[in-house]
């Protein structure tokens, strides 16, 4: 089971990371049409798609997979309360809805949506406990 949980948390992590880099102009332009300012837009522009693939490559690895988990659900819990916080309406402006294949979906959706994989986080944090 924890193989399973891992894998589906290393797809989503590997997907997103490299998206945003393959895709790196226009990632670039999503982050700073953000709520944050520019100088942090300009920081989450490399260190977002940097984390996601290296929490993919703990999570590979059983010696670092706790590590992976604990980050994942730190990194979907920043990402998640970024999501309210929009979907509730607490910014002046609603920003773009920037997500590669995910862009489909709206801010209820990806909140639902990122509640699911920190579930998958903890179950998979609890197994390796």
């Amino acid at each position: 089971m924890n193989r399973i949980l891992s894998t589906i948390l290393i797809l989503l992590w590997t997907y997103t990371g490299l998206d945003k880099l393959i895709r790196f102009s226009e990632s670039r332009k999503a982050f700073h049409n953000q709520t944050f300012p520019g100088e942090l837009a300009e920081v989450l522009a490399y260190a977002i798609p940097i984390t996601e693939l290296l929490l993919a490559l703990l999570l590979l690895f059983a010696v670092t997979r706790w590590w992976g988990y604990l980050g994942s659900i730190l990194l979907l819990t920043v990402f998640t309360t970024y999501v309210g916080l929009i979907w509730v309406g607490a910014f002046p402006r609603v920003p773009c809805n920037c997500a590669g294949i995910l862009e489909s979906l709206g801010w209820a959706e990806h909140f639902w949506m990122n509640l699911g994989f920190i579930g998958v986080a903890v179950a998979g944090i609890r197994l390796e406990d």
